[in-house]
């Protein structure tokens, strides 16, 4: 199994970098979009709806903002679109796909950078989301959780750690968030199973050249329920074109293929 993880930072203008043209090229069987920055009236064109996919998009209500969605090569056998808290659900920020006893979801967490009121949204949503998961393990279902988690989780996931230790992203107290879950919960980072090397990031800052001396971080993940673990076959970030400031994350899964 094949999934494909990419925040857009905006759909539509993904789609004008050529993302739509690159994806069925990949073959992948689940593909999980955060930040699409677009409500679903704005996306009824074909381009946004690729063939052999079905797709889910949950916006905001705020417009021009957050949002996720998901494509499916197979029909899922329920689709979820709430995690039952207004204040992020109203942003749009979860989607989640049942097939048989596996369910993938599309993740965005809130940024905390813009200021303090976006890390207390932030705090918020942490608060909130671990117990979630924690609900989520009890479940007899296995997860697949992708996304924007907007945490670096170690100093090997960003280039300058030294220099961002009080800023949102790589504070104390978000990188023990992910401690929690890993260690105590027993979520897995499926990318870190698979790669332990130094400079694998996922998003770059649009200022200076950060891109192009891989100054990045890595935010974006594949995160496993615990019966999932062993199951990740590869792992690759895919960087040779740029639909956005974040790179697709692409991982194969040791599971059946989504055929229709």
């Amino acid at each position: 199994m094949r999934i494909i993880s990419l925040n857009t930072n905006g759909i539509r203008a993904a789609a004008r970098k050529g993302v739509f043209d690159w994806l069925p090229e990949q073959d992948a069987d689940v593909v999980c979009i955060q930040e699409t920055k677009a409500q679903a009236h704005q996306l009824e064109d074909e381009t946004f709806h690729p063939a052999g996919y079905h797709c889910y998009y949950v916006d905001a209500v705020k417009k021009g903002y957050s949002g996720v969605a998901l494509y499916a090569r197979r029909e899922p056998d329920k689709v979820i679109t709430r995690m039952g808290c207004d204040e992020f659900d109203d942003e749009g920020r979860y989607v989640e796909a049942w097939f048989g006893k596996l369910s993938v979801i599309s993740l965005y967490v809130p940024s905390g950078s813009s200021g303090e009121h976006r890390q207390a949204s932030k705090d918020r949503f942490l608060d909130y989301f671990l117990p979630y998961l924690q609900a989520l393990k009890r479940k007899r279902r296995d997860y697949i959780i992708c996304g924007d988690w907007n945490i670096a989780h170690k100093e090997i996931d960003l280039k300058n750690w030294k220099a961002n230790q009080k800023n949102s992203g790589f504070l104390p107290h978000e990188r023990a968030w992910m401690d929690r879950l890993f260690d105590e919960v027993g979520f897995i980072d499926a990318f870190r199973e698979i790669n332990q090397e130094p400079d694998q990031y996922t998003w770059w800052s649009n200022r200076g050249r950060a891109r192009e001396n891989n100054v990045g971080w890595r935010i974006d993940y594949q995160i496993l329920s615990p019966r999932l673990k062993g199951k990740a076959r590869s792992a690759s970030i895919y960087k040779e074109q740029w639909f956005s400031d974040h790179a697709p994350l692409i991982m194969d899964y040791d599971l059946d293929r989504l055929t229709p």
